[in-house]
């Protein structure tokens, strides 16, 4: 079978390429899955465009995926053919650690994820094999899709889960309160669309100027009230005047990672208001930070979901109250990935869907 898959080894970025990989064999505690849907995330961006050198097999990518269930070990008895799945990429957890004996898989130490970390195979492929250890640690590593739902709405719960998480299970919002949002990719459209579900009065997405073509009337469709080009305004007083003027923004939701989002969400905020940080940036923060004292605001940091995000998550779903489809902006065959990954480079993507064609 066909698969994009990164070569070198776990801690160098990059290369990808496109090659035949052995289809996967189930052992007596795993289940194997025919993947249906598969998404690429923000987390495969990191990786495109890079040249290291390798051509050192390291994985089979795509940790957004869904499928149906083929093959099931003779000791599974939690799962069967025929059933429709998506699961949750995490592939290796102790088990052990504080996180892990909190639920919280996703925190633990030594955690690998399906088809983004070394070692354990993903869903940009035919089959994708979910391994029997994590299904005995961690049984909320895969779930169920209502039959409702399609195999693309399902293989992008991750970023709906994170979404949840981050405004349902973390945040302070109130009913009536003011939302501020860094970042139009999928995790912030999807946080835009949480803030609505928890009745925030007015959500203002910030993005730059190549936002503007399509991510912002997507943004509106998702609920945003207004939308900030932060190429051309200025941030803070554009928010603070669309939320109401000073002490009218109580929760900033930062998508995007970058330090200036950071200090524009933070000089935003009233006292006593919230920032939960969701993206990830890795350039030194060039600003003080002692307003988060002397204002008394909660920085809190965020790291994916947990087992009643999934279960929470899908419930909106299957009810209509989230929309996966006004983020599925491309569906290409596999052997179109690198038009996939083109396309989300140059923001004309919000989500590409690969189906499997290389039979």
């Amino acid at each position: 079978m066909k698969a994009i898959v990164k070569y070198g080894d776990a801690q160098t970025l990059g290369t990808y390429g496109f090659m035949d990989v052995p289809e996967p064999v189930c052992g007596e505690e795993d289940v194997v899955i025919e993947v249906k849907a598969a998404a690429i995330c923000g987390a495969d961006m990191h990786h495109w465009g890079i040249d290291n050198g390798s051509t050192e097999f390291n994985s089979v990518r795509g940790h957004e995926f869904s499928g149906q269930i083929v093959a099931v070990g003779k000791r599974v008895s939690d799962w069967t053919v025929g059933q429709r799945v998506v699961s949750d990429n995490t592939a290796h957890v102790c088990g052990k650690c504080p996180a892990c004996m909190a639920g919280d898989f996703l925190q633990c130490s030594e955690k690998v994820n399906l088809g983004l970390g070394y070692g354990y195979c993903g869903g940009f492929t035919k089959y994708c094999l979910i391994p029997g250890e994590i299904l005995r640690i961690h049984p909320q590593a895969l779930w169920e899709i209502p039959e409702n739902v399609s195999y693309e709405e399902a293989a992008i719960l991750d970023p709906i889960c994170n979404a949840y998480k981050a405004l349902a299970q973390e945040s302070n919002l109130l009913p009536g309160e003011n939302v501020v949002i860094f970042g139009t990719g999928p995790l912030g459209l999807f946080c835009t669309q949480m803030a609505r579900i928890m009745g925030a009065a007015s959500i203002v997405m910030v993005g730059l100027q190549d936002d503007t073509k399509v991510r912002f009337s997507v943004a509106q469709a998702c609920g945003a009230t207004a939308c900030v080009n932060a190429s051309a305004e200025d941030v803070v007083s554009r928010c603070k005047e669309l939320c109401g003027g000073e002490d009218s923004i109580g929760l900033v939701v930062d998508c995007a990672g970058a330090p200036v989002s950071l200090q524009q969400g933070l000089t935003m905020l009233r006292k006593n208001g919230q920032l939960i940080r969701v993206g990830q940036g890795y350039k030194p923060l060039n600003f003080d930070i002692n307003d988060i004292t002397k204002r008394g605001l909660d920085l809190k940091g965020h790291m994916a979901y947990n087992s009643i995000s999934w279960k929470n998550a899908i419930e909106l779903l299957r009810r209509g109250m989230i929309r996966a489809d006004l983020l599925i902006t491309h569906r290409l065959g596999l052997s179109q990935w690198v038009e996939g990954f083109e396309k989300m480079a140059s923001k004309e993507a919000i989500k590409v869907i690969f189906h499997y064609d290389c039979d």
